[in-house]
């Protein structure tokens, strides 16, 4: 984490210092863009892997709210503090100042006193892709973790081509400004700050299956709100809009930190990085088919069609989840490898999925 943030430092601030001795060349960008996405990349795998150490797999929920939590008070925050530096100190000094924000990051983890335990050596090196298809393999083995990692997949090809049609769809038939479009778009992350305060109570009101199912239903049923919203009614049109952006954020963020704690609950130590690595594989690697599946649907039968389509296509994220021991879960199964104790043993399909 903390070398990745060094990475990402040195990439930001190097676009405003070369900018300012002449020297800067378009492929730089785009070269500092692909790194700063992979170090992100390497960032998010490496905390999501050393949380359970940092304060134990029992206050994983609490945790993994906390951190949604400040996630979502970024993205509130962020483009407009972002806005606000570009008018006053220009954006080369913006960029320099984002810069000297992962060096802040990288001294607030140095603080981190907790030792952690030393990374198990394997007796034989393994490359990059086996280690991939090594995560990959611990999903697909797994009743629970296959389910979540197919149904983030379903809801993010959805999520993408749902943003990339609305944006459409705001600006050329509801003639709406760039501006609107971004602070629709924003009420997201605060619908999220929202379910980050309230994932930990509706765990312990309803158990872990049911709440992570329950979320799912919210913030994929909501879309349907989007095209269902009368085109030319003005202000009854945003308000729909805000509501359903509030209610995705919501949902999508109860949903996330039940599921991602349940991954590192029910995963070894030794194997969590892989599996982190497979699901974003997996999870992400959906994002662009998204984008590239609504824009080419929208251009086929219309973008408000297309809205009504991605929107029931949300729904099959839900299905997965019916369909899986997921949704049955009082609380957090036994790890991977471990041995079934008396009633919380997994069901059959788990069972086998652990000894194969």
């Amino acid at each position: 984490m903390i070398t990745a943030n060094v990475g990402r430092a040195l990439l930001v601030t190097a676009v405003p210092l070369l900018a300012v001795a002449d020297l800067l060349r378009i492929e730089f960008v785009y070269v500092a863009a692909l790194l700063i996405g992979a170090l992100t990349v390497v960032f998010d795998v490496a905390y999501q892997s050393y949380l359970p150490t940092l304060i134990g797999k029992e206050h994983l929920v609490e945790g993994n709210s906390k951190l949604q939590g400040t996630s979502s008070l970024a993205q509130i925050g962020g483009p407009g503090l972002a806005g606000l530096l570009i008018g006053w100190v220009t954006a080369p000094y913006a960029l320099l100042i984002n810069g000297a924000s992962y060096l802040v990051s990288v001294v607030t983890l140095l603080a981190v006193r907790r030792p952690e335990p030393p990374p198990v050596v394997p007796e034989r090196r393994t490359g990059l892709w086996k280690s991939v298809g090594d995560g990959i393999r611990i999903i697909r083995d797994s009743a629970h973790l296959r389910a979540c990692a197919l149904q983030s997949g379903l809801y993010n090809f959805c999520w993408m081509s749902l943003q990339t049609v609305f944006v459409l769809y705001a600006a050329r038939r509801l003639d709406l400004s760039p501006g609107t479009i971004g602070l629709l778009l924003g009420t997201g992350a605060v619908g999220s700050l929202g379910g980050s305060l309230v994932a930990r109570s509706l765990k312990r009101a309803m158990g872990l299956g049911p709440a992570i199912l329950g979320a799912l239903v919210l913030c994929c049923a909501a879309p349907v709100i989007i095209p269902l919203a009368p085109a030319n009614d003005g202000i009854l049109t945003l308000v729909l809009f805000v509501a359903a952006f509030a209610l995705i954020g919501a949902g999508g963020t109860m949903a996330n930190i039940h599921i991602i704690s349940l991954r590192q609950s029910i995963t070894p130590d030794d194997l969590l990085g892989r599996m982190n690595a497979g699901y974003r594989f997996v999870s992400w690697g959906m994002l662009p088919l998204g984008a590239l599946a609504g824009g080419w649907l929208g251009d086929l039968i219309g973008l408000r069609e297309t809205l009504f389509v991605t929107a029931g296509a949300f729904l099959s994220a839900v299905l997965v989840v019916l369909l899986s021991p997921v949704w049955r879960l009082k609380d957090f199964p036994p790890q991977i490898g471990a041995e079934p104790d008396g009633p919380g043993e997994p069901e059959e399909s788990e069972k086998t999925a652990v000894r194969s």
